[in-house]
């Protein structure tokens, strides 16, 4: 059956497209990743991180910091795939199937959702490109394309062209690179736009980016009278060219993107606002599980002071929404204090250092 199109917004005020697919579709779908997963496990590349059965974002995170730490990276490419899931060719998809599937029931039923169509407004459109995204065999279907279009070739290059240290980390259709000289660099770039072409797919102009970065990027930008290394945003976190604080040694520093904790305050404003009327404790609980779930995923090493501003922000947008509930008492500040307290959580740190979780 057709996807029912929907559209969620995005950090930078966009929309993303989605495709629901039908119940009868979703659990076929879920058969069919459950028996292929296995199958291409044994084939992906280590430097691939994302949909894959115990492997995360900040599994990923860390190799950037790692690899970048240990290798000799002085320039970065960050690499943005122009509407990947919209144009992922299916005659190219069924051909890297092909290389490893040999029952025709399971391509005969990968091909039929590939061009199922939408509904969108009650009309439906057929589709001759793309995979749904949001569809649950969309995931493996991306990382199946990517692995023979980028990660074999670009395994490839680095071990035939490169002429030094090459660093790769990819989740998904978001890349990050480390090279070790800057004619490598622009080389892989000259190069990947013509390996792309040959299979559908466009770097995004706007988002990739060619970036001075690394352990002697400060001091060769100080040389040359420039401003401090440039940063990249990478699975929600900016990072930095820092100095630790004991020696003064090269660190890659990682902070919650501006960006997208600036969409999650606003979105939190806009809940207190429709639910200021609701009893404080059933919206303090809330508010905890949401501050606790940012948390969760932004609390790494170096981050807390950033996480302490979110927390402020929240706390402030609560204060906001509580005295706007009447316009005859005002929350003083002194009680205010003991709900935030009691509801929502302090920051601390919740994951290892990446040399300690990427070692083991």
């Amino acid at each position: 059956m057709p996807s029912r199109r929907e559209y969620i917004p995005k950090a930078d005020g966009k929309q993303r497209p989605l495709g629901i697919a039908a119940l009868e579709d979703k659990i076929v779908q879920q058969a069919v990743v459950s028996v292929l997963t296995p199958i291409y496990e044994a084939n992906f590349l280590g430097f691939s991180y994302g949909f894959r059965p115990g492997r995360n974002q900040h599994q990923a995170l860390d190799a950037v910091v790692v690899g970048m730490q240990k290798k000799r990276v002085n320039w970065v490419l960050d690499a943005d795939i122009k509407a990947f899931f919209d144009t992922v060719d299916h005659a190219w998809m069924m051909r890297f199937l092909e290389h490893r599937i040999g029952d025709t029931r399971v391509l005969r039923l990968i091909r039929k959702w590939l061009t199922a169509g939408v509904v969108e407004n009650g009309n439906r459109t057929d589709v001759w490109v793309g995979t749904p995204q949001g569809a649950v065999i969309s995931p493996l279907l991306a990382n199946i394309y990517l692995h023979y279009v980028f990660d074999l070739w670009a395994h490839r290059w680095r071990g035939r062209h490169a002429g030094g240290d090459v660093v790769i980390v990819r989740y998904a259709d978001d890349s990050v690179l480390g090279f070790e000289s800057k004619s490598d660099v622009i080389r892989f770039l000259e190069d990947i736009k013509v390996r792309f072409a040959q299979f559908g797919l466009t770097l995004n102009e706007d988002k990739t980016r060619v970036l001075q970065f690394g352990r002697f990027a400060a001091q060769a930008r100080i040389k040359l009278g420039l401003a401090k290394p440039p940063t990249f945003d990478f699975l929600g976190f900016t990072h930095i060219c820092g100095k630790s604080r004991s020696n003064g040694w090269f660190q890659l520093k990682r902070l919650s993107s501006a960006k997208r904790m600036r969409a999650r305050l606003k979105a939190i404003r806009e809940a207190l606002m429709r639910r200021m009327h609701e009893p404080i404790p059933v919206v303090g609980r809330w508010l905890r599980r949401v501050v606790q779930g940012y948390f969760n995923y932004h609390a790494v090493p170096g981050n807390v002071n950033r996480l302490d501003a979110f927390r402020k922000d929240v706390s402030r947008a609560w204060l906001h929404a509580l005295r706007r509930r009447s316009q005859r008492r005002r929350m003083p500040w002194a009680r205010f204090g003991r709900l935030v307290e009691r509801y929502l959580p302090r920051a601390r740190v919740l994951h290892p250092y990446p040399h300690q979780r990427f070692a083991s």
